[in-house]
C-alpha cells in the first residue's frame, strides 16, 4: 500500500520539479511545470548553486523520457504541445543546448508512444523510436546510434527511458514491487540508503501524474526509517542530499537518525511564462 501524501487544496498545486545531473559536470537541468500547459528548463551550476531560466514552453515536456549528456552541454527530450497538423505533428523530440529548448536535432513524432532517449556518450544518442521518427533536422555535433538502446525494455511510453536511465545513475532495482511501486536503491554514506519507490498508476494522487515518485530514507545501522512521500525528486548530489519539494529545490546533510541543517536551495513557484529567445 502506497504512502499517504499531505493533503492539498484543490486547484493550488505548487509547481512539479524534475531534475536531471551531468554525469561528467557540476551542471544540472531543472525541469519546472506549471500550470499544467507551461513548462521551462532551469539551469542549475552546481558549483555556485545558480539558476538560471533558459526558455519556456506551451506544452508538455515528459522529464521521464529525457536526459542530460554526460558534460551538461545538451538536452534530449520529448514534449507535446498537440498542434497535430504543424510540422512536428503535435509530438516531437529534440536535441537542444543547455538550459534551452530551441533544437539543434529535431525529430517529429506525431503521437505520445514512445518518444525520447538517453545519451550514449557526449557525442552520441539513443532515440526511444517505437513506432518511428520523421528526421526534421539534425547538426552534425551529435551521432545517433539506432543499436545502443538498453538492454531492458519497459514498455512503450516513459519507462524504458527513465528505469534504464535510474540504473545508469547508480539506483538499483528491486525485482519484487514495493508497496504497489517499482523500488529503486542508492546507498548513502554513514549507512543511509536513499530509496525511491516509482509508481505508475492511473488511479495516481491529486497533483500527480500516472507517474510519480515517493522517496525514503533507511538508516542501517540504526534501523531508522524516514518517510517523505511529498518528495518529487531526490538525490545524493556533490556530497549533499537534494530534493524537490513543494516548489522547491532543497538541501539537508545526513545526521546519525536523522536529517540536518535543511536549507533551501531555490524556489520555483511564483514563476511566469515568458517568450524567452535563445541565443543561437
Amino acid at each position: 500500500m502506497r504512502p499517504p501524501l499531505p493533503p492539498v487544496e484543490r486547484g493550488r498545486f505548487p509547481a512539479r520539479l524534475h531534475v536531471l545531473l551531468a554525469r561528467e559536470a557540476k551542471v544540472g537541468l531543472v525541469i519546472r511545470r506549471g500550470p499544467s500547459k507551461s513548462v521551462c528548463a532551469v539551469l542549475w551550476n552546481r558549483t555556485r548553486d545558480a539558476f538560471r531560466v533558459g526558455q519556456w514552453l506551451r506544452g508538455r515536456i515528459y522529464e521521464r523520457r529525457s536526459d542530460l549528456s554526460p558534460d551538461g552541454q545538451h538536452f534530449l527530450y520529448f514534449a507535446m504541445n498537440g498542434r497535430w497538423e504543424s510540422e512536428t505533428r503535435g509530438a516531437w523530440t529534440a536535441i537542444s543546448r543547455v538550459p534551452f529548448l530551441k533544437a539543434l536535432d529535431l525529430f517529429a513524432k506525431g503521437d505520445c508512444w514512445h518518444g525520447g532517449g538517453v545519451f550514449l556518450s557526449e557525442h552520441e544518442f539513443w532515440l526511444n523510436d517505437g513506432y518511428g521518427h520523421t528526421e526534421l533536422k539534425r547538426s552534425s555535433r551529435l551521432h545517433r546510434n539506432q543499436n545502443g538502446g538498453p538492454q531492458t525494455y519497459f514498455g512503450g511510453e516513459c519507462l524504458t527511458v527513465y528505469y534504464n536511465r535510474l540504473q545508469r545513475d547508480g539506483w538499483r532495482m528491486h525485482a519484487q514491487e514495493y508497496q504497489g511501486a517499482t523500488l529503486f536503491e542508492k546507498q548513502l554514506p554513514k549507512s543511509w540508503i536513499l530509496r525511491k519507490p516509482a509508481y505508475a498508476e492511473v488511479d495516481q494522487p491529486p497533483g500527480r501524474g500516472c507517474y510519480w515518485d515517493a522517496h525514503e530514507l533507511r538508516q542501517i545501522s540504526t534501523d531508522t526509517t524516514l518517510v517523505f512521500p511529498e518528495w518529487e525528486w531526490a538525490d545524493y548530489v556533490d556530497g549533499r542530499l537534494v530534493f524537490a519539494v513543494a516548489g522547491q529545490l532543497r538541501v539537508a546533510r545526513l545526521g546519525r537518525k536523522q536529517l540536518c541543517g535543511e536549507k533551501l536551495l531555490y524556489d520555483f513557484n511564483g514563476m511566469k511564462f515568458q517568450a524567452l529567445t535563445a541565443p543561437y
